[in-house]
């Protein structure tokens, strides 16, 4: 009897879910949550823009792309420093897929159609971790 309480105990809460590994993949659609996210305002335009690439990048349908968006929502709410996300992309991708992930990094935080110096901030902070100059991430953006 003793054991089955402690059990429920130990158990998550209902409907808890689990934080997605930390993995690269992850870690990518987590860094486009967060230049989304970067201004206070989280659009459908940034929505979809984030699961076109999701898809686009690990060739994943529109439902994959969109529950690989979900975790990657609960990765970034779980990680506070951006520092941290673009350190493990950092470590397990080449010079070219970073200017590849800057370059999608960048498309979410035009995906609105407006630039703001908060996403602009997120993105040069993930830049200047992945050992890119300011000029070579801005070079990105066009």
């Amino acid at each position: 009897m003793f054991d089955r309480l402690l059990s429920l105990l130990r158990a998550p809460a209902p409907g808890a879910t689990e934080i997605p590994q930390a993995d690269a993949r992850h870690a990518l659609g987590a860094l486009l949550v967060r230049v989304a996210k970067a201004d206070g305002v989280y659009l459908f335009q940034e929505i979809e823009e984030i699961d076109h690439l999701l898809a686009s990048l690990y060739d994943l349908n529109v439902v994959e792309a969109a529950r690989m968006r979900a975790e990657c929502e609960k990765l970034e709410a779980a990680m506070p420093k951006t520092e941290d996300l673009a350190h493990i992309l950092s470590d397990t991708v080449t010079r070219t897929e970073r200017d590849a992930l800057v370059q999608a990094l960048w498309q979410v935080a035009d995906a609105d159609g407006q630039r703001d110096d908060t996403e602009a901030q997120v993105v040069m902070i993930a830049t200047r971790t992945f050992g890119m100059t300011l000029d070579e991430a801005t070079a990105l953006r066009r």
